[in-house]
């Protein structure tokens, strides 16, 4: 289902107030709360007189807010909001502001909430139980399987996974949470008129079509260096918890889990070889109270949702599982040559292998094949 608009979207005169509110020299998002949360609305703060002003936000800032746009910057500010508009009217866009009421209570709540957001997608996902699945970009093939993996499997037990769009681990949660019910949300660090990088073109229009795309970024905004280290404060407020994958001692998806904690958020973290440089970050959230995780069950049961999970799955009695792993052997096999031995259907044996993973008998590997796990 596509991003549909609520009623009363935001006027012209409406979008332009927020926007310039956005844009005011000085006026940072802390700022801009504390008005809106006395004010009521954007229009409002510029409709007030300099003491109420002064009330709320230092001298420089009630300035910054009093002063008359020039013709140049009114004209400026009116193509924006026209811009947005006809962005909006695109099939699959939405456009939100802090509130709106389809605005996700969870990000709406954390310090320094984005006052927009431009979503393309789904946007029920946007309020549907989550976690962020994050780690290093220059990852290895052994953890973009990891987070392929996980990320499937977590799908299909109903959360929908959320990542940044980056290369590494980032584009292999996507992939994975694509594979499930519970989808993939793309929180990314451009205008959501932009992909990046490029080399995630195909898989950001398979989101924007089958997940969700969010930015708080104006249209248009390119990818600045800046941008992608504050967006790490979005995906962990959408997210009831975070798992990090893979992280180098100084990896940025140390910054999303941190922010994670100070949110109230859970943070995952997988452990790896002590001799790996990709396992250090992983290794030090750990020791600072990060939850150890080895597999998807792990994740759920922490959650309270491995039984919600494993409901929504086929049950399975005892003659069935020893009729899988005797089928698998000790060779990995395929689903599709799976279906055929066990004289099920391809689809029907999807949500029972999900259950044996779950249950730590089976482990996914890439290209659809399933491996036994001797306990």
């Amino acid at each position: 289902m596509q991003a549909t608009e609520t009623p009363n979207p935001p006027t012209a005169s409406a979008l332009a107030a927020w926007l310039r509110l956005e844009q005011t020299d000085g006026v940072g998002l802390l700022s801009a709360h504390r008005l809106l949360g006395a004010l009521g609305s954007p229009q409002a703060v510029f409709e007030a007189g300099r003491e109420q002003l002064l009330a709320l936000v230092k001298p420089g800032q009630a300035d910054a807010l009093l002063r008359p746009l020039d013709a140049a910057s009114a004209d400026a500010l009116a193509a924006r909001a026209e811009a947005v508009l006809a962005w909006r009217e695109s099939p699959g866009n939405l456009f939100l502001t802090l509130d709106h009421p389809d605005y996700p209570p969870s990000l709406r709540e954390i310090d320094a909430a984005p006052l927009m957001l431009y979503v393309k997608g789904r946007a029920e996902l946007l309020t549907r139980k989550s976690l962020a699945v994050v780690g290093s970009r220059n990852a290895s093939v052994q953890g973009r399987h990891n987070a392929e993996r996980m990320a499937q499997a977590l799908s299909e037990a109903g959360l929908t996974i959320v990542s940044g769009l980056a290369l590494g681990i980032d584009a292999a949660a996507h992939a994975g949470g694509l594979r499930g019910d519970g989808s993939t949300l793309a929180v990314i660090g451009t205008g959501a008129d932009r992909i990046y990088p490029a080399s995630n073109d195909k898989l950001a229009r398979r989101i924007a079509e089958e997940g969700c795309i969010v930015s708080e970024y104006g249209l248009g905004t390119p990818p600045l260096r800046d941008n992608f280290p504050r967006r790490n404060r979005v995906i962990s407020g959408l997210v009831r918890g975070v798992l990090v994958v893979e992280a180098a001692a100084k990896s940025g998806s140390l910054i999303t889990a941190r922010l994670a904690v100070s949110q109230g958020r859970d943070v995952y973290a997988m452990p790896g070889s002590v001799h790996a440089a990709l396992a250090k970050g992983c290794h030090r959230l750990i020791r600072e109270g990060a939850k150890l995780v080895e597999t998807a069950a792990d994740v759920l049961e922490d959650m309270h949702m491995l039984a919600e999970g494993m409901a929504a799955r086929p049950l399975i009695d005892d003659t069935f599982v020893d009729r899988v792993l005797d089928a698998i052997g000790d060779h990995p096999a395929r689903a599709d040559t799976l279906a055929v031995a066990l004289g099920q259907s391809a689809a029907e044996l999807q949500g029972q292998l999900l259950a044996l993973e779950l249950a730590g008998l089976l482990e996914r590997l890439p290209g659809g094949m399933f491996q036994r796990l001797r306990v």
